[in-house]
Parts: structure tokens; sequence; C-alpha cells
């Protein structure tokens, strides 16, 4: 009799728990269910515990099952159904999705060459005139590049969401600790890291711990601005860039042959139709279509968003009051950029350049520029947003 109820206790344990792992964190899983936050970020906190119980529970189900508990046909199904529930997230998350925070390497414009296109567009960001390019293409499923050097010395990392087409260069450090990130998930189209130190996620476009909240301390936010491959190489033609090149190991290269293309499908239809290919969405908004390209900046609790045919519209320079300051957001037809300056002078901005060389002097980047995001994505994380805001005081005639 104990061993009946422990074969059974240990089937409906390890199954359960398999059910909300796989559906929480298998990715693929949202494509059909509408996966609720609360419950994703419940198991990106427990997880190595949600699944040791769960697979300590399918060993007393085995060992049960030695003692003539339960019926083999059932036992042999729960095995099977066990190891898929728990492997293909495990491998997918941890081994599909694995990161290069430290392991990135990075490559000259002439060897980018035979994997870039000029036409591709780029995520850069530059300390002291030493710049890095990275490729949405080659980030689409390491997440996070970065390396031991740092660029020019400092620890920066670029972190990537394909799902929001948006990359953000942080320095992976909260009030002086070091965060040891992963990527786990993806909520409301934007990815959900976690710190294994502390095993508190993190979203991705916030740069903050879910317990302290959005006005809570957060990771250090570089300037990171998109621009064409073709324009990196003029801007920065020693500028470095990141290609995630075949692995060396058989089994991870043999993985990646199957990751890849499913990401490659799944982010093609996320950029050609309307409605999200994951929609876990909470909130929407029509102003804009889903899809639209938006340059979002957020200062305070002020946020506004800009669309490039606004800006070519008006003369590709607008001037701009965000958060109490002045700024000046630029689209440059030479490099194919959208630059997000501050502008401290007190006076409009009717000339600038690529490098922020401008007629009130030398401006400096908006670390806080997402850039070139859908706006669906922008607007559910910044619901209050407004759309092309211009200043019409300090607009340049």
């Amino acid at each position: 009799m104990i061993w009946s109820l422990l074969f059974w206790l240990g089937l409906a344990v390890s199954l359960f728990i398999g059910i909300i792992y796989f559906r929480d964190l298998g990715d693929v899983s949202q494509m059909l269910l509408k996966v609720k936050r609360r419950n994703m970020i419940r198991f990106i906190r427990n997880e190595y515990k949600l699944i040791g119980t769960g697979l300590a529970a399918a060993v007393m189900m085995a060992l049960a099952h030695l003692f003539g508990a339960g019926p083999d046909w059932l036992f042999w199904i729960a095995l099977v159904v066990v190891a898929i529930l728990y492997g293909f997230p495990w491998v997918w998350v941890h081994l599909g999705l694995r990161n290069q925070i430290n392991s990135a390497r990075f490559y000259s414009i002439e060897e980018a060459k035979k994997f870039v296109s000029p036409a591709s567009g780029v995520l850069v960001i530059e300390n002291n005139g030493k710049a890095r390019a990275h490729p949405d293409y080659q980030m689409m499923r390491p997440h996070l590049a970065g390396d031991d050097k740092g660029l020019d010395g400092e620890n920066v990392v670029m972190t990537y969401c394909a799902m929001a087409n948006l990359g953000l260069a942080y320095t992976p450090e909260i009030d002086g600790e070091k965060l040891d990130l992963e990527v786990l998930a993806q909520h409301g189209n934007n990815l959900i890291l976690r710190d294994n130190n502390s095993n508190e996620p993190i979203q991705h476009i916030y740069g903050q711990r879910e317990r302290d909240g959005k006005n809570g301390p957060g990771m250090k936010s570089w300037p990171t601005f998109r621009m064409s491959f073709r324009g990196f190489q003029k801007a920065y033609p020693e500028g470095e860039v990141f290609l995630n090149k075949p692995s060396s190991n058989l089994f991870l290269r043999l993985l990646d042959l199957v990751t890849d293309p499913a990401f490659s499908i799944g982010i093609d239809r996320q950029h050609r139709e309307e409605k999200p290919v994951m929609d876990n969405m909470s909130h929407s908004d029509d102003r804009l279509p889903n899809k639209t390209y938006v340059w979002g900046i957020n200062i305070g609790d002020d946020s506004v968003c800009y669309t490039q045919d606004f800006m070519v519209e008006n003369g590709n320079l607008l001037n701009a009051t965000i958060g109490s300051r002045q700024v000046v957001i630029v689209w440059d037809p030479i490099y194919e950029s959208v630059g997000a300056w501050y502008n401290d002078s007190g006076f409009p901005v009717t000339r600038t350049d690529f490098f922020g060389e401008s007629d009130q002097g030398k401006l400096r980047r908006i670390e806080t520029l997402k850039p070139g995001l859908f706006w669906h994505v922008w607007v559910e994380f910044f619901k209050n947003t407004d759309i092309n805001r211009v200043d019409l005081v300090h607009q340049a005639v």
C-alpha cells in the first residue's frame, strides 16, 4: 500500500512541476499559451529548487515501481514525459541560449565583412574612441556579449532581445555588486534576465532587479545606438565587430544547427506580422502600428519615442525637453544612424554631426536611448509615452 501511494504521489508531483517548468520557461510554450508574468518570475527565482523537487519525486516513483507499484506502461510513458518536460526547457535555456558575457570574440572590420552585409544593422557602443559593433543576427541567440578586457578597460556588456529588436549596453553590476547574468525567459516581448548570484530576475528594458522595482538601483546604462554596418565602417574604421562563430564543441555545434533556424524563423515572423509571435502583452496602443521601429528615451518619469519618418519630415534634427532636460534627436543619413544627445547649453541646437560636435559645443549621448525597438514593446513598458514630441520654443527654425 505504501509503495503504491509513493508511486502515485511521485508521478503527480513530478508531472505537475514538469508541466509548469515547461509552461513558464519552455519559451515555445508561449506561442500557444499566455503565460502569466508572476508565474514566470516565481519559477525563475526558484528554478533549481523546483527542478530538484520534481526530479526527486520522479526518483521516488521509480523506486516505488521497483517494488511492484504502478503499471509498467504508465511508468515508462511517465519517464519519457518527465524527460521531455524537464530536459527540453533546461537544454533550451541553459545550452541553446548560452550567453557570451565573458567569452565574446571581437574581430576586425575586414574579417566581419565575410559575415555581415553593408546594409545590416549593428548596435554600437563607444568609449574614448574605441567602438564595438554587434550585428543583430550575430547577437540573436547568445543575447549577451562581452569579454574580460572590456571596452577600453570598462566592464560593459551588450544585451540583446530579438523579440523586441532591442540592444542595450550595461555594466553588469548593481550597487557595486557584480552580477552573474543569464537569459531565462521573455515576457512582454522583452528578455527577463537572472542574476545567478541572487536568483533575482532583471527586466532587460529596465536593467533593474525585480525586487527593487522601477525606482530602485539598476545597472549602469551605456549609450547604445544603431547604424548600418557600412556606416560603422565610415565612423570607426578601427572598430571591432562581434561575431558568433560556430562552437568548437561538436554537441553545441549540432545544437546550434537546430536553435539558430528556429530563432530565425520566429524573429522573421516577428518583423513581418502585426501580431506578436509570442503574444504575452498586457497593454496595447494603436497610435502607431505594432511593428513600427521607434527610438525611445526615458528621463526620470518622462518618456518619449520618435519615428524615423517624423525626423526626416522635420529636417532630421529635433529639439525637445524630456524630464526637464533639453535634448536633441538627430537622423544622420551619411552614417544611417539616429543619435540622441543632451543639450545643456540653454539654446536650441541647429547643427550637429554624428560625433556630437554642434553649434552649441560638444554634446553627450543620452544613455537611456532605446534604439529602434518595436512600438508595441516600448509602449508595454512605458505606457504613458508621448510620440514625436518637439519643443517649439527651442526647435531650430
